[in-house]
């Protein structure tokens, strides 16, 4: 597990995606991507025409473009054992302690200095989600352009993120999005961090709205 999530996270935390289409692990129909295995369908939130590419592996989509876009969906696939811890934990403590034992060491090592901020279980979400926002030093995806923006620029920005988890089926899916305006607008932006997290959980929220899972029923869970 451990190992498939550094996997993962080496495509969510790595270098901004360059233009031009790939060989995908799922597949593109119409304006909707498919997940490998079909495991859910989702509407492409980016135009080509704007830069926007697609990136995929079996485990994790990535959606970027040339403006503020940078959205993807991770998904990790537990074993009865994790099911069980699952259950045994409550949902809120198993997602906390997934979060920190195994996604949040990866960003660390990337970026030293990260950290989280303000995590929220929404109970009434997915039958319990986590929602928590990290802020990363030199972690924004869209690194080039806020060097060229920066009024300081040997001093790196600090990206903010927002991450949402929850249990579909047989495995925990992450959705994660970076506040791009924080780095992109050096000499305007102005947002408090209330407001930021808002927004956060608002492009978040809207993202799994559209999300169309196959098969894959709310797993319920102890609180």
């Amino acid at each position: 597990m451990r190992r498939l999530i550094i996997l993962i996270l080496g495509l969510l935390a790595g270098t901004r995606l360059a233009a031009g289409e790939a060989a995908l692990a799922g597949r593109i129909e119409d304006r909707t991507y498919v997940a490998s295995g079909g495991l859910y369908r989702v509407p492409i939130p980016v135009l080509p025409e704007l830069g926007g590419t697609v990136s995929d592996t079996a485990n994790v989509v990535t959606f970027a473009d040339n403006f503020t876009t940078y959205l993807s969906i991770a998904s990790f696939p537990l074993d009865a054992a994790q099911l069980r811890e699952d259950a045994a934990r409550g949902r809120k403590d198993y997602l906390t302690n997934f979060f920190t034992a195994l996604v949040l060491p990866d960003f660390l090592q990337r970026f030293p200095g990260a950290r989280v901020e303000n995590p929220r279980f929404l109970p009434t979400q997915n039958d319990g989600a986590l929602l928590l926002y990290l802020l990363l030093p030199g972690g924004t995806m869209f690194k080039d352009r806020a060097a060229r923006l920066s009024l300081d620029p040997a001093k790196s920005a600090v990206a903010k993120r927002g991450n949402l988890l929850f249990v579909r089926g047989d495995r925990v899916f992450v959705l994660s999005t970076e506040l791009a305006e924080r780095v992109l607008e050096p000499t305007t932006y102005n947002k408090t961090s209330a407001e930021e997290d808002e927004i956060l959980r608002q492009r978040l929220l809207a993202l799994l709205a559209k999300i169309e899972f196959r098969g894959m029923p709310v797993t319920a869970a102890r609180k």
